[in-house]
């Protein structure tokens, strides 16, 4: 294996995957949101980065065509599972979150079991955009963590009086706190609605993968 610069990048975002959830386990809140959300987002945009730069200057190698996929899978999976445990488990958390890892494991599986003919499983332009959109709901689902840290952090010792006083602009904003719950409500609600977005578009690029492949699963007549 060459250490290239694609290759270097891809065994950095694999090395990310598992540290956007055990960050967790090794910082205090918020300091675990803030690094989680800047692996993933780097981890994301890496993804791009080294694909594009391994095109463009001939430096594609078997390693990192082997990698890559994983690293992506398991920085998406990783984080997801971090979204859960952040948001808690609920239908809106949940059920996008599922249908994402099912179409994951049905395409990776496909993958396999095409074999050297997986290759006419190429990226299609909205499985582009379904990346994209996947990338930033997450994102911003991390960012609903931070928010919603400082937040609850700011109203703490508060009284609702107080509270519904200042986000009604009735008493002086003199903590920013109405800043803070705008911010909670941008990043909860487009986060979940960009989520439901890339679980739609998750689905339907895993059926259209599976049609395509439909040919090389029957059974010879």
């Amino acid at each position: 294996m060459r250490w290239t610069l694609p290759n270097i990048l891809t065994v950095a975002r694999m090395i990310a995957a598992p540290m956007v959830g055990l960050v967790f386990l090794l910082l205090p809140r918020p300091w675990a949101d803030w690094v989680a959300m800047i692996l993933f987002l780097s981890a994301s945009l890496t993804d791009y980065v080294d694909g594009w730069y391994a095109r463009r200057y001939q430096l594609i190698s078997r390693f990192g065509a082997m990698l890559d996929p994983i690293a992506d899978k398991a920085v998406v999976v990783i984080a997801l599972a971090v979204v859960l445990g952040l948001h808690g488990i609920t239908g809106w958390t949940l059920i996008p979150v599922v249908a994402i890892l099912f179409r994951e494991v049905f395409v990776s599986g496909l993958r396999e079991f095409l074999g050297h003919q997986a290759a006419t499983l190429k990226v299609t332009p909205l499985a582009k955009w379904k990346t994209m959109v996947q990338m930033v709901a997450i994102t911003m689902l991390f960012a609903w963590g931070l928010f919603d840290h400082y937040f609850i952090m700011q109203t703490f010792g508060m009284n609702g009086e107080i509270v519904s006083g200042i986000l009604n602009g009735d008493i002086d904003d003199s903590v920013g706190l109405i800043w803070k719950y705008n911010g909670l409500m941008l990043t909860s609600y487009g986060g979940l609605v960009l989520l439901w977005l890339a679980a739609g578009l998750t689905l339907v690029t895993g059926f259209d993968y599976f049609r395509k492949a439909l040919p090389y699963l029957r059974d010879p007549a």
